[in-house]
């Protein structure tokens, strides 16, 4: 960060001390009973709203775990410590929290009936297919959260920074999932909850390194924190290849089914009062759901015009309103 904007980002008198950071961020200093029992004590009630929340589907019920989550803390603790090149117990902090959501989520998960359709509720699909724009949102935050911290007269922000940044509520949902057995969703939700973690401790240690808390670790140790450096960027780099990977996919799922309405709408074009009602891509099966008063034209057809828009494969099922649903074929078959 260029001198002049650290600055204006971060100016002297509004700086907070080494010190006044370091007993807000490291629970095993000063009044250790009490801020560890706070810790826990708060994250398992944010961990049983969160599943609450997600369970019932319930967006404000989930914004309520997320604003009294306190894993953010030991997060920022561990990008502080990194560039101190100072061993803290923040990580152990953040795994054990971790397993204590994932755990409580797996518990709620046990009152879910058989029939329950986990991707009916939004506060889970929402949060097992992560991309590109959820790591950018998350940095965002961060270096937000990091500058909330540094700076004295801007603390207030911090709630908002605690609803934006989504910690709890994906270990609750692959806690849930995992509960389930729907291990891919479960691993979706993990990789969400890897790339926030990472985000913040990246921008934790950009900030914290633009106030001169590096200095402090090189005239310590004699040596700057280049391996925290290299270590982050190669774990940021791993998750960031699966969200691209995800993202992508994301993206041509929804060029296909465009394609695909497009081509079954002129399919029913000469159809009197047809019409496509949506078209809905689960795994490699394309489902395209129609409403039509009479007879469809040959489904032949329609697979003959899919040829040309959609890569070979995927197996095409129209589906009618009345409850019957026409294995078109397979692309390419």
């Amino acid at each position: 960060m260029p001198g002049q904007l650290r600055d204006r980002v971060l100016p002297d008198r509004q700086r907070r001390s080494l010190e006044d950071l370091q007993e807000d961020l490291d629970l095993s200093s000063g009044d250790t009973r009490a801020k560890q029992s706070a810790f826990w004590t708060m994250l398992t009630l944010s961990s049983v709203i969160a599943a609450g929340g997600i369970l019932t589907d319930s967006t404000a019920t989930v914004i309520g775990a997320m604003i009294i989550a306190p894993l953010s803390t030991p997060i920022m603790g561990i990008a502080l410590g990194a560039v101190q090149r100072r061993r803290t117990t923040a990580f152990a902090f953040v795994a054990g929290g971790c397993l204590l959501v994932v755990v409580i989520g797996a518990a709620a998960s046990l009152v879910v009936p058989q029939s329950y359709e986990l991707l009916s509720s939004s506060q889970i699909s929402d949060r097992t297919s992560p991309g590109l724009l959820d790591l950018i949102a998350a940095l965002a935050t961060g270096f937000a959260g990091a500058v909330a911290l540094a700076r004295k007269d801007v603390a207030a922000v911090l709630p908002g920074v605690a609803i934006a940044i989504s910690l709890v509520p994906p270990l609750a949902v692959t806690g849930v999932c995992a509960g389930q057995a729907s291990w891919w969703l479960a691993l979706g939700a993990l990789v969400l909850f890897l790339s926030n973690l990472l985000a913040l401790v990246f921008a934790g240690m950009v900030v914290f390194a633009a106030l001169g808390y590096t200095r402090a670790a090189v005239q310590h140790t004699g040596r700057a924190p280049r391996r925290a450096y290299i270590v982050v960027g190669l774990l940021f780099t791993a998750v960031l290849l699966p969200l691209a990977a995800n993202t992508v996919t994301t993206v041509l799922i929804s060029v296909w089914t465009y394609r695909a309405r497009s081509t079954a709408e002129q399919w029913l074009s000469h159809t009197p009062g047809a019409a496509v009602t949506g078209v809905d891509a689960q795994s490699r099966t394309l489902y395209i759901r129609v409403r039509s008063p009479g007879d469809l034209p040959p489904i032949k057809d329609l697979l003959s015009d899919l040829e040309e828009q959609l890569p070979s494969g995927i197996l095409v099922v129209v589906d009618t309103t009345r409850g019957r649903q026409i294995t078109a074929g397979k692309l390419g078959g």
